[in-house]
């Protein structure tokens, strides 16, 4: 979960020690955040249909392994336009393992159980959310530089960039040690193999040897197709295809545009608002230091972070500790609204909860508008963010537990598209409301939560048969 989590964040602490190396704009910074975002749509479909194919442990080996690799070149990036180009590639290359994992580890788990599974990897995600305003409040106030091989210049935004790269390629490498997933293996007709992975998991659970497993046998629930192996290309590609066109007809298709609808909303107000965290704080601490104030309003703090056509403001780089320590304050809150939801979810409801927490994001985000001073933002967009996280997890519950095994990977596939899709608008239209006004940015990113809301009561009750 670190990984593609860290492929969307990490550019948005790299603004602030970056802006003067790279001559970014308002309009810049909201385009590196929006591009990852749009690789990840133009693969999101192509990654579906290959998981749902060929496997969700491939899926997570190669995506991994590739946008690692990309990422340890990224850092090296001499100018914007080519750390766009290469942030689009590592959208394109980490949405695959994205989709994947969330099913990946759905599939290991009876019905009972697999609810919370999104939100144990949104805690984990939350540990990465954590670790990565630690690693730049160590990085960026140490003014590294080196030269590597005579040529390649370092400094501390490119290490931080570098040592950002190395959770993929431990993932990458991390599951070729582990099984397929057993439910896509009986899907696919492959019994036997799905018989052994049974077995090593019933072995580690128990601490007895594989072949105690008191199941011998499985029932075949599809033909097998794969004798041949230079039929399993066009077999996989062929099974792909049959399930898309399943997807987009009845009696799938009404839940799939609901269930895309409340990913748009729920990924486009959390994911927005949450790459500018560390540009507000940014700006938090920029006004204090150039107007020698201690408390300053949402509003006084955009007017730092707008473009002014009447006052010219050299480019200079201030790095402090504080904007770390917020920002680290607003990864911690959704450790707890996870907690809370865990114990909460199964006895709720899925649809009820993601109902109240979506209309509660949109009343804390319209209240940042309101906040009278840095601390109330702080408190503001932490409470934000705790919920919106949990929001976007609770959305992926509802997806996976609404289609069958076989549409399952594609379905998350294609609304992470959607949500991708809403995100990359989001955060190319952003700036230009900040340069509307204060109020703008807070109505749009309120109204999608009350969208979200009300999407979360329409979608139809998960069907137990098909889990």
């Amino acid at each position: 979960m670190w990984a593609p989590h860290f492929e969307t964040t990490t550019m948005s602490y790299v603004f602030p020690a970056a802006q003067c190396d790279l001559n970014l704009t308002i309009e810049d910074k909201g385009m590196l955040n929006a591009v990852t975002y749009a690789g990840t749509i133009t693969s999101s479909f192509i990654w579906g249909l290959l998981s749902d194919s060929f496997g969700r442990r491939s899926t997570l080996i190669i995506g991994c392994t590739m946008n690692g690799l990309i990422s340890c070149i990224n850092a090296f990036s001499p100018n914007k336009y080519m750390l766009m180009s290469l942030k689009y590639i590592g959208g394109f290359l980490i949405s695959g393992p994205y989709a994947a994992l969330a099913t990946y580890c759905s599939e290991f788990h009876i019905a009972k159980y697999r609810s919370r599974v999104p939100l144990v990897l949104g805690v984990l995600s939350t540990l990465g959310g954590i670790y990565l305003p630690i690693l730049a409040a160590w990085v960026f106030p140490m003014n590294f530089q080196a030269v590597l091989f005579g040529f390649l210049s370092v400094n501390s935004w490119r290490l931080f960039l570098l040592l950002n790269a190395l959770p993929a390629l431990v993932a990458g490498v991390g599951f070729i040690f582990l099984p397929e997933s057993p439910r896509f293996l009986i899907s696919k007709g492959k019994n036997e193999a799905a018989l052994e992975v049974f077995q090593k998991i019933y072995s580690i659970n128990t601490g007895r040897p594989p072949p105690s497993y008191p199941i011998k046998k499985l029932v075949q629930e599809t033909a097998t197709k794969y004798e041949s192996n230079k039929r399993y290309l066009a077999v996989g590609l062929t099974d792909g295809y049959t399930s898309a066109k399943k997807l987009f007809a009845f009696p799938y298709l009404r839940t799939f545009i609901l269930v895309c609808s409340l990913q748009l909303c729920s990924v486009m107000s959390y994911s927005t608002l949450r790459l500018w965290m560390p540009q507000i704080f940014q700006g938090i601490y920029d006004f204090k230091f150039l107007n020698n104030r201690s408390s300053s309003s949402i509003c006084e703090i955009l007017s730092l972070i707008r473009p002014s056509s009447h006052v010219t403001r050299d480019c200079f780089v201030k790095v402090d500790i504080d904007v770390y320590i917020r920002t680290t304050l607003t990864t911690l809150s959704p450790l707890l609204t996870y907690f809370i939801a865990g114990a909460l979810i199964n006895a709720v409801g899925q649809k009820r909860l993601l109902s109240i927490v979506a209309f509660l994001c949109g009343c804390v985000a319209s209240g940042v508008y309101f906040a009278p001073s840095e601390d109330v933002v702080t408190l503001l967009l932490s409470v934000f963010r705790g919920l919106g996280c949990l929001g976007a997890n609770i959305t992926i519950v509802i997806i996976v537990n609404q289609f069958p095994t076989s549409l399952r990977s594609m379905t998350v596939g294609l609304a992470h598209m959607c949500g991708r899709l809403a995100a990359t608008v989001g955060h190319i239209i952003f700036p230009h409301l900040i340069k509307i006004g204060c109020a703008p940015p807070f109505i749009l990113i309120g109204g999608l939560g009350f969208s979200c809301s009300f999407l979360a009561w329409i979608v139809p009750k998960e069907n137990k048969v098909l889990l």
